[in-house]
């Protein structure tokens, strides 16, 4: 069986991972994959993609980076992305990942109006979603948990909005029949959520927001963390995802 691809653009900050583990991790269980499944390749390091032809699809992860910045690696991970949609290789990208996806198909990223999103979220979907495969599987609205200062501004041509927040009208994007994003974060679960608002605790406070009722409202995000095994199962990745 040819591997699923996790796309590394980063790591987890230190004292998250040495405690709670880091983003392959957290994929792997969230798509019910066994670790001999998978091939991870960390682009940021500078490694290098193999063929979208190699693999059975792909997982594209978080970053501290910015999509904004350019940088040498993630413009290539775009190209590669952009070959992997003319072979309709199945695609799942998550917060950095889902906005490099639609920075690579022509969408506009850059900074969220209003400043940072983080926490857990209500997320709503869009209307007239429930043909959609991986949408229908979601109530009306849901929780997620988020935090990024980036997202996705304009959609690319051709993709469909399948759900949003308050303030960020892409929070789960479809650009074709295996491909689709999330702003918000499947693969956390709520302890993980809480230590990024620990370490992001400084910040928010000079940003004008409640760190402490933020960390307060964290809950549960059931319906979210399913979305990354429902893909997995759909595309038939693994035996531990049916």
């Amino acid at each position: 069986m040819k591997p699923v691809l996790i796309i590394r653009t980063g790591r987890a900050p230190n004292a998250i991972r040495a405690r709670h583990g880091d983003f392959p991790h957290w994929f792997r269980l969230g798509a019910g994959l066994h670790a001999q499944q998978l091939r991870i390749v960390d682009v940021a390091a500078g490694e290098v993609l193999p063929s979208p032809h190699e693999v059975a699809g792909a997982m594209i992860t978080g970053s501290a980076a910015m999509v904004t910045e350019r940088a040498a690696w993630s413009e290539r991970t775009a190209g590669w992305i952009r070959d992997a949609m003319d072979v309709e290789l199945p695609l799942f990208g998550v917060c950095y990942g889902h906005q490099l996806m639609a920075h690579a198909l022509g969408g506009r990223v850059d900074y969220l109006p209003g400043g940072r999103e983080i926490g857990t979220q209500p997320i709503e979907l869009a209307p007239d979603v429930t043909h959609d495969p991986l949408a229908r599987t979601l109530p009306a609205s849901f929780r997620a948990h988020t935090t990024h200062e980036q997202s996705v501004l304009e959609r690319p041509q051709g993709s469909a909005i399948l759900a949003r927040s308050a303030r960020d009208p892409h929070q789960l994007l479809r650009y074709g029949p295996s491909a689709v994003s999330a702003q918000f974060h499947p693969e956390f679960n709520a302890d993980v959520m809480r230590a990024y608002i620990k370490r992001k605790h400084a910040d928010m406070q000079r940003e004008g927001t409640d760190p402490q009722q933020i960390f307060s409202a964290v809950a549960a995000t059931p319906f979210a963390r399913r979305l990354l095994r429902q893909f997995s199962r759909r595309h038939g990745w693994s035996v531990a995802a049916g």
